[in-house]
């Protein structure tokens, strides 16, 4: 494994140690060259729910044009923010899993916060 993706690893762990401390659901979020993921994760007893997700391989947004931008993090953003309101939650941890909070991270993180999510 690379330096580089290993110290991400352990930004992440650091980040998530931190947000089970809070017992809160979080907005996890996972980027590649080409896709960003999101996905809201409630902690329950027996482990993690997946309540919502949302990513550019929706049908909604590939069909759009470009995946890998920052329009397609907002347009990720908001369907995120969507879909948790329909779920009932409203308040979430911001889970960068290590990546810098910059760019196609940070847009989708202001776009779920415009689509009503309190971060």
């Amino acid at each position: 494994m690379s330096d580089k993706k290993r110290s991400r690893l352990r930004r992440a762990r650091r980040g998530r140690a931190r947000i089970r401390e809070q017992e809160a659901s979080r907005l996890c979020v996972f980027r590649t060259s080409k896709h960003i993921y999101a996905q809201i994760i409630a902690p329950t007893a027996g482990g993690d729910n997946v309540v919502a997700s949302a990513s550019t391989l929706d049908s909604s947004i590939r069909g759009k044009g470009n995946t890998g931008n920052m329009s397609a993090a907002e347009t990720v953003g908001a369907l995120i923010a969507e879909r948790a309101r329909n779920a009932g939650v409203n308040k979430v941890a911001f889970d960068r899993s290590g990546f810098k909070y910059h760019g196609r991270v940070k847009a989708l993180a202001d776009a779920a916060r415009a689509g009503g999510l309190e971060i």
